[in-house]
């Protein structure tokens, strides 16, 4: 079955929204290898329809010789999740409607590599709500940005268990985590 992997920057404070106002300075080697890891690994990308929107006006006029993420974005099969969208017209593209649970788990059903999700954090937070998010992987930077979305809402347990972690020169965190099955959890004894 294929794995849904999910990946963030994160301010210490929680923060995911607008990256690209405060990670830049901790960039490194290391982050690019890692952001490259779940690339390779990947053949599609899941998306909701705020981060549909936003880089379907953006990616498709890029091209390799411009950002070398844009040919792998604009090439690899995007799944969008959606309930307001009638159509998706960026290319490789297709949109999911309907029942959530039931389509999602379709899509892992289906041969391939893993499913990428990075952003989308409604889309996520539904994920991991209904069981179908097989990893989340967070690079937390050393910074607190003070406001923006944040990726955990209030009211949202999931116990999860830490499967890798790294810290590279710049101070950022690499870090993997798994759900916990709700098999696994043992209430505890006092």
């Amino acid at each position: 079955m294929r794995k849904i992997v999910a990946s963030f920057f994160m301010s210490l404070d929680g923060v995911v929204e607008s990256p690209d106002q405060w990670h830049f300075p901790y960039f490194s080697e290391e982050m690019g290898a890692a952001v490259g890891a779940l690339m390779s690994e990947s053949d599609a990308m899941m998306m909701g329809r705020v981060m549909y929107e936003s880089w379907a006006a953006y990616w498709p006029s890029k091209a390799g010789t411009d950002d070398p993420f844009a040919d792998f974005i604009n090439t690899t099969r995007k799944y969008v999740v959606s309930s307001t969208l009638d159509t998706v017209d960026w290319q490789n593209s297709t949109l999911v409607t309907g029942d959530f649970v039931e389509e999602i788990t379709k899509l892992k059903r289906q041969p391939g590599k893993t499913i990428g999700i990075s952003g989308s954090t409604n889309l996520v937070r539904s994920l991991m709500r209904h069981n179908l998010l097989d990893e989340l992987r967070l690079l937390v930077h050393p910074i607190v940005v003070g406001k923006g979305q944040r990726l955990f809402e209030e009211g949202l347990e999931i116990p999860m268990t830490l499967t890798s972690s790294e810290t590279f020169p710049t101070g950022v965190l690499s870090l993997a985590y798994q759900p916990v099955a709700q098999a696994d959890v043992r209430p505890e004894h006092g």
